[in-house]
């Protein structure tokens, strides 16, 4: 079989099973149980794991059974292990039809809640936590449960409407009604459409069953085995967002793409909240009914342009018309630029994945990174930045490759597969083609491939690397068929990468040489936060850790740094936001009287702190950007590449990070 070894993120797998779940699961944990690096046997604890994560993703917020159905269905939770082995997986069937019934109660809840009156203002309390309520006892607490969400979600529908609380409250009677009626058919729609099929139903369990090994280690169907692969190619058709739908069946804007279509319509904005959708002639509201067909235009290769709905977080309503780009060349790809601070003259290039040739990918990261640097020493740049904030990692051999272009050493790390001696990773160039002083930036999404090869830069000491503690992924996976009816696949764990000096940044994450800090650093969802996530380890070194030391003026700039992190005002402005920001999305419980005022004034508190966050993060630092030469004479009249380079120089102006990256690599010189 061929060996993709792949340093991979992860994906959230659904795919269609075959008819025997018992046989589909046999197959599954002998392809693990004889590949995965640290195979674990089918047990009590296997159990346990997949019973509670099972129903967890079946019911998130334990508001569709009941007690004394969890009661009931609690008698498998030790005897799972015993059912697979035995073959008998009616269990799955019985869970089916738990569920079934919960799902049937819910929807009937929903409408009975329709055809009563409504209140809009009550002296209950409504909590958030990040923590799974008990489950309730009776029917009758499952609707009081549904009743307070939906006049939370009323309330929070109408104080969006407007900053002015005043002036809301004038008109709040004719808003709530008009509110309440599409609420309820939200709420009704999405109740009627919350059964599962058997298949998916089956095939979350097996994803459950297969994340007990390890979070990387995954079922997938093989459409979505190709979709996998393609998201390590550079290429890409997007509208330039990303979506997240809320419990209101609001399509909410998360995330800007740069460089992409919404980049560049200068309008649209993260929170927005997109309301219709045009394609061609017909126009869909976004709401339960029309859902599935929008996201299925969405994604087609036949959408190529759209009409947008949106309404902003002040209550404004915009349009705009987007046409899908291929992102190969603006968003996935490699891309370099010449910063200059005060007498300092840096290249600086952005990696954002590890991307290949895989599933008709036009190049590699290795290629193009070989490339920019190229054209900034030809602009007699001799010192380097090299970005790899939220890269998520991507294929292992193009990290290996990147190391070739920096390191002369003869090993780059140490992997050790399942059941096998670790065995040294070999550098297959003998010469470098950059020897100048290299900064590298990491975050808590710089993970996998991006850890490899700042692994292997820092302990040969050829970068500092600074920013906040990466990701902690440095496991390796392989994709294997299962020879199932559907043709269905498992990626699996079948290794893990260690450093030179025998130390790995698995769990834990790699430390930067300099701590710079970040906003939102303790929000990332790092490996550590996974369940079942592989554990640190160490392995005999090849290299001692003094092999390589830091040279006197690296520890002086570190020294210096320490004294400036306790003292500079631009720092701690960042720390106190950052504080502010852990008390608002921390473990702490939170809670509100559901009454608009209470409402209003809990959620204008979130108001203030985004714009406080938007302010800080719209900032632009003294240092100048330019194009290298040659993209200079290739950007001439060129509009798209000419917006491209302005949306760049913004992005990098703004980047505090990157601006005290520059000041270091400055006093290295």
């Amino acid at each position: 079989m061929k060996k993709l070894l792949l340093l991979l993120f992860p994906i959230i797998s659904i795919a269609q099973s075959d008819k025997n779940p018992c046989k589909t699961l046999l197959q599954i944990n002998k392809l693990i149980q004889e590949n995965h690096f640290k195979p674990k046997p089918i047990d009590d604890s296997l159990s346990v794991y997949v019973f509670d994560t099972f129903l967890e993703k079946l019911d998130p917020n334990n508001s569709l059974f009941i007690s004394s159905e969890f009661v009931e269905l609690k008698k498998h939770k030790f005897k799972i292990d015993n059912y697979i082995k035995d073959g008998n997986c009616s269990f799955l069937e019985l869970i089916y039809k738990t569920y079934s019934k919960a799902i049937a109660r819910h929807q009937s809840i929903i409408e009975l809640i329709t055809k009563e009156p409504m209140s809009y203002s009550s002296n209950e309390v409504i909590s958030f936590s990040k923590k799974r309520p008990p489950y309730r006892k009776s029917e009758n607490e499952l609707k009081l449960l549904y009743k307070k969400r939906i006049l939370f979600n009323l309330l929070t529908d109408i104080s969006q409407t407007s900053s002015n609380k005043d002036s809301l409250l004038t008109v709040f009677k004719q808003i709530a009604d008009s509110t309440k009626v599409k609420i309820l058919e939200n709420y009704d729609c999405e109740a009627k459409n919350m059964l599962i099929e058997k298949p998916e139903f089956n095939s979350i369990f097996y994803t459950v069953f297969c994340s007990y090994f390890d979070p990387h280690t995954m079922f997938f169907s093989s459409s979505e085995k190709s979709d996998f692969l393609s998201s390590l190619s550079s290429s890409n058709y997007s509208f330039g967002f990303n979506v997240n739908l809320s419990e209101k069946n609001e399509l909410s804007i998360i995330e800007i793409i740069p460089n992409g279509a919404a980049y560049f319509s200068n309008k649209i904005e993260v929170g927005d909240i997109i309301q219709k959708i045009k394609f061609n002639t017909v126009e869909y509201a976004v709401n339960c009914t029309n859902n599935k067909i929008i996201d299925e235009k969405l994604k087609s290769s036949e959408t190529k342009e759209a009409i947008f709905t949106l309404r902003k977080k002040s209550g404004s309503i915009y349009s705009v018309k987007l046409i899908k780009q291929l992102m190969r060349d603006y968003q996935n790809s490699v891309y370099s630029y010449i910063i200059e601070y005060k007498d300092t003259k840096t290249g600086y290039i952005k990696i954002p994945s590890f991307y290949s040739k895989f599933e008709n990918g036009k190049t590699n990261v290795s290629d193009d990174v070989k490339k920019e640097i190229l054209k900034l020493k030809e602009d007699k740049i001799n010192s380097l930045i090299i970005d790899l904030e939220n890269n998520t990692g991507g294929s292992m051999q193009e990290a290996f490759k990147l190391c070739n272009l920096f390191i002369n050493a003869p090993v780059l790390g140490i992997i050790r597969y399942a059941k096998n001696e670790p065995v040294l990773v070999p550098n297959e160039k003998s010469k470098a083609i950059f020897n100048g002083q290299i900064v590298i930036i990491t975050n808590g999404y710089s993970a996998s491939a991006s850890e490899l090869f700042t692994n292997a830069m820092q302990d040969y000491n050829l970068a500092l690397v600074v920013g906040t503690k990466s990701h902690g992924k440095t496991s390796i996976q392989d994709i294997f068929e299962l020879k199932n009816e559907s043709n269905d696949f498992i990626k699996i764990t079948i290794g893990k990468f260690y450093r030179v000096n025998g130390k790995s940044s698995q769990y834990n994450g790699n430390s930067p040489t300099i701590t710079i800090p970040s906003v939102f650093d303790d929000q990332f969802t790092r490996e550590k936060n996974a369940k079942k996530a592989l554990r640190n380890e160490s392995i005999a070194s090849y290299l001692d850790n003094k092999s390589y030391p830091l040279s006197e003026k690296q520890k002086e700039i570190i020294k210096t740094y320490t004294t400036k992190y306790k003292t500079d005002t631009s720092i701690q402005k960042i720390i106190k936001l950052k504080t502010k920001i852990n008390s608002v999305f921390g473990d702490n419980l939170d809670s509100a009287k559901l009454n608009f005022t209470s409402i209003f004034d809990y959620l204008n508190n979130y108001t203030l702190l985004w714009k406080e966050i938007k302010a800080l993060s719209e900032n632009e630092y003294d240092f100048t950007i330019s194009n290298t030469s040659f993209d200079i004479e290739k950007n001439k009249n060129n509009d798209y590449l000419s917006n491209i380079h302005k949306v760049n120089v913004k992005n990098i102006k703004t980047n505090f990070t990157i601006f005290e990256a520059t000041k270091i690599i400055g006093d290295l010189k």
